[in-house]
């Protein structure tokens, strides 16, 4: 558990552009202030060269652990443009992660590079999806191959209770499509994220079964 939160407390240090006070590091990790006041000591004991100055906050020095990386601009702007898009089209979590990876890629980067993640001049524009409260805890059930029962809104406005097992997500432009395992129909089916109006994930796990993947679905389109 603490060697977790020394993870998260360096991750933190290592995305802020400006130094970070005890107490917004202790609100991001959800421990008090003397928590981490040790944790910071902890770090610096260890080798991490983390700068502290009274009634300011904690810096972390560049280039803390982490070799420079080459990447060419075209594979730059890849990163950037994809984080963008998952920014704007995921939920909370997704777009959070998004910009932590930004920052962890930009701190890998040379110094003549830096900025070119989180600063490009190219705008990943994505039509607004909208809120989707329930898609992170549907990544959670298909990462853990947990199954679900879904409380279902058509487009023709028939309402259903499905038992499934969900499978894999498609990001369209405007909607995102959970594909899955219908026990009701013994058939893949797939349902607008957007108009899952709830989500129970069971205890039930299922295992690996062929012809009731992904990538079988996949394979009859």
């Amino acid at each position: 558990m603490r060697a977790a939160r020394l993870f998260a407390l360096l991750d933190r240090l290592r995305l802020n552009s400006r130094p970070a006070s005890a107490r917004e590091l202790a609100d991001h990790t959800g421990v008090s202030e003397r928590t981490i006041y040790r944790d910071i000591a902890s770090l610096q004991a260890m080798g991490a060269p983390i700068r502290g100055e009274g009634g300011i906050g904690y810096q972390l020095e560049r280039g803390y652990f982490l070799p420079p990386l080459h990447f060419s601009k075209d594979e730059l702007d890849a990163i950037a443009i994809g984080m963008k898009l998952v920014a704007a089209r995921g939920d909370d979590a997704l777009a959070e992660a998004a910009r932590q990876v930004a920052g962890k890629v930009e701190a890998l980067l040379p110094d003549a590079d830096k900025g070119a993640v989180r600063d490009l001049r190219i705008l990943a524009v994505s039509s607004s999806i909208g809120s989707l409260p329930f898609l992170a805890p549907l990544r959670e059930a298909i990462h853990l191959r947990r199954k679900v029962t879904i409380d279902y809104l058509d487009l023709n406005g028939n309402r259903s209770q499905r038992r499934l097992r969900p499978l894999g997500l498609t990001a369209f432009d405007t909607v995102w499509l959970l594909t899955a395992w219908c026990e009701m129909k013994d058939s893949f089916r797939n349902f607008r994220v957007d108009r899952i109006e709830q989500v129970e994930i069971q205890r039930q796990r299922f295992a690996p079964e062929v012809g009731k993947e992904f990538r079988d679905y996949l394979a009859t389109l």
